[in-house]
């Protein structure tokens, strides 16, 4: 009895902190006095027209009014009741921001509504899609004292996410202007990731960021001959040297050439980084010299070197400017022969191979740069195949460069030489058959053959239904279905199924409706089956002229026999086939009484929704997803609904780390959006 007076106590108590902000709206005229009360009516969800509005709906408003509250407060909570008053109190805060800017009647709207967000993810912790949505909300409505402190109550709850501590401090440096205290969470965020290197680049990249900032108040000190008096610019700070101290940290801790590479790129993005971007290089080239990564950065760093001169001097002509380019390219190459010299492994021919594929594949009208780039190409794929070195990717894009230039021996000779580097690749045999098929080789049979042979039988699919395609194409039909013959004698079910469904399909095309037919009665009793099997079946009968309907049935009742207990939607095509102009609509009672015996598990519960649906004529609703009468289906479904009010505050990027949540992986915004600065924190 007790709990129950307090709680009473709580929700009046609430009531009539409402009244000095209803009081206001209607003293400055941003509300009429029926509105007041349609508002109150709004959120307690009485449906009234204000026409309707008298003394008994008032008073009915009255004894609603404590509906809501008393939900916020019983002891079975739901979130449900949270999101609602959320959301109501956002649209009405929407629209006193549309009719005139208020402070006084705002802001005890928004703390009350920052209040619930607070009382909503102090009962749901886990729920990161409610935190972010109270920090959209703050940031929306310029609360950024409060933006810092929901960061740092679900900091102290969800540490174990990067994602979040970057996202702060990104809010820190960009909204609050405050580079101290972005640099304080990234140090207590290298706490509990102390080998992140996600956290690394973003603090690396914020430090120079707060070094550009000085520099340019610095500079603005000075165009305006303004006394430094108590501004001191450390000569340190503008060159970057805590950012060199945050990279020196991070390579000591992380020994990785791509970890290095990152934090160059990023300093290439400013232009006060030379010596710290020469400082970084010259650890690249000391360090990792054996790694493939520093060879083809430099190698890329001689294609970008005469770039910016080339593009400052007028050259005279189309064919000056494609010299140019070969000798960049040619320097390039001349550094990725050099690594080889020292590392001849298959990730150092992927750098070269790659490099010389993109700069391949970009268009020129100057014939001898295109042919020089075709040339180096086609060279360094046959001396990678030559070492045993050339990664199985590029053998497509070398079959695909020689049959460009019709050199069928060419085609020929590199299809049969992948397959016998990658003998047990489904990729690399379906690629080499097709291309064999294309030049019409003699051989394809026999190497369809070898093929099944070496690759898992499990993953065998590709190369049967390519091997049907092939035969049904260029074989005669005996030949073509005694290939089908043994196909549906495998071992593995999936392919056993697949060449079913194909050789009744064949059948159709090449003998019509009396060979599918004689197909399907040879096959409905060898097991495996597949659903679109005995579909494929129907919908053959179904093109005919005169249809049976007995037939029809038969198709259904023996895919039922199959997938009866657990596919609901083929006892409901079952019953609309009934329900047909050729059907017995009377049949369908018997139909739906079977379904309802033999379904298991959640199959039941959908197929009385959907049989329902279908009674009712409501299907059109289903397939858009509505929920009737507009109700409020979950949690999560008014939340996106608050989210829509907040006008996509939320951007998302993949949290990595912590436990999953009830509502799976959560995505976080920490970059910038909207043409603002590519260098901001957060993926560039």
């Amino acid at each position: 009895m007790r709990r129950v007076l307090k709680m009473a106590e709580i929700v009046q108590q609430r009531l009539e902190d409402r009244i000095p902000g209803l009081e206001q709206l209607e003293r400055v005229g941003l509300f009429t006095k029926k509105e007041l009360i349609y508002y109150s009516v709004l959120l307690f969800l009485v449906p009234f027209e204000f026409d309707l509005l008298n003394e008994v709906h008032y008073r009915l408003v009255i004894k609603k009014s404590t509906a809501l509250e008393y939900k916020l407060h019983r002891p079975m909570l739901r979130k449900e009741d949270f999101i609602t008053y959320i959301e109501y109190e956002i649209g009405v805060l929407e629209l006193i921001k549309k009719r005139r800017l208020k402070d006084e009647i705002e802001f005890p709207i928004m703390s009350r509504i920052s209040s619930v967000f607070r009382r909503a993810t102090a009962k749901w912790k886990d729920d990161l899609q409610l935190w972010l949505s109270h920090v959209a909300f703050c940031k929306k409505w310029n609360m950024k004292t409060q933006v810092s402190k929901v960061f740092l109550s679900l900091l102290a709850i969800h540490p174990d996410k990067p994602a979040l501590w970057i996202m702060a401090a990104k809010c820190e440096m960009e909204d609050r202007n405050s580079s101290e205290s972005a640099r304080h969470l990234f140090l207590r965020a290298l706490r509990f990731h102390p080998k992140n290197k996600k956290v690394y680049l973003e603090y690396f990249r914020m430090e120079l960021m707060h070094a550009e900032k000085l520099r340019r108040q610095q500079k603005e000190l000075e165009q305006a001959e303004m006394a430094m008096g108590e501004y001191e610019f450390s000569m340190e700070i503008l060159n970057g040297k805590l950012a060199e101290v945050v990279y020196k940290e991070a390579t000591e801790k992380i020994k990785d050439a791509e970890f290095v590479l990152s934090f160059l790129n990023i300093a290439s993005l400013f232009d006060f980084t030379k010596e710290l971007q020469e400082m970084i290089l010259q650890d690249l080239q000391n360090k990792y010299a054996n790694d493939p990564l520093t060879w083809d950065y430099m190698a890329k760093c001689e294609l970008e070197a005469g770039l910016g001169a080339e593009m400052g001097a007028e050259l005279q002509s189309t064919k000056e400017k494609a010299s140019d380019t070969v000798r960049r390219e040619e320097r390039s190459c001349l550094v990725y022969e050099e690594g080889l010299k020292s590392l001849q492994t298959e990730a150092m021919w992927t750098c070269y191979a790659t490099f010389c594929w993109n700069r391949f594949k970009r268009k020129t009208n100057v014939t001898e740069l295109k042919e020089k780039r075709q040339e180096r190409l086609l060279t360094v794929f046959q001396r990678a195949h030559d070492a045993l070195l050339l990664e199985e990717s590029f053998y497509k894009k070398w079959l695909k460069v020689l049959q460009s230039t019709g050199d069928a021996d060419g085609a020929t000779r590199v299809a049969v030489a992948a397959t016998k580097r990658f003998s047990q690749s489904v990729e690399t045999w379906s690629c080499s058959l097709q291309t064999l098929m294309e030049l019409g080789s003699a051989n394809v049979d026999e190497l369809f053959q070898e093929a099944l042979k070496h690759v898992n039988p499990k993953e065998s699919m590709a190369l049967w239904v390519l091997q049907l395609e092939w035969s049904a194409s260029t074989q005669s039909p005996e030949e073509t279905e005694a290939l089908f013959k043994r196909g549906l004698a495998s071992t593995v079910p999936a392919v056993s199924m697949e060449v079913k469904k194909k050789y009744l399909d064949w059948s159709y095309t090449t003998g019509g409706y009396k060979k599918a037919r004689q197909t399907f009665r040879s096959l409905h009793e060898h097991r495996p089956f597949s659903k679109e099997f005995f579909l494929r079946m129907i919908q053959i009968e179904k093109e005919q002229d005169s249809l049976k309907m007995s037939n029809i049935r038969d198709y259904y009742e023996r895919a039922l026999r199959e997938f009866g207990s657990s596919d609901e939607d083929l006892w409901l095509d079952y019953i609309k086939e009934e329900r047909g102009p050729h059907g017995q609509a009377e049949n369908s009672g018997s139909i739906h009484w079977r379904a309802m015996k033999s379904l298991e598990g959640e199959c039941v519960e959908r197929f009385v929704t959907k049989y329902t649906l279908l009674q009712t004529g409501d299907e059109r609703d289903q397939a858009s997803g509505q929920h009737p009468n507009n109700a409020l289906v979950n949690g999560d479904d008014v939340l996106q609904r608050v989210d829509a009010l907040l006008h996509g505050a939320r951007v998302e990027v993949v949290v990595d780390g912590g436990a999953d949540t009830p509502h799976g992986p959560h995505r976080i915004d920490h970059g910038f959006h909207g043409g603002r600065d590519h260098r901001a924190l957060g993926p560039s």
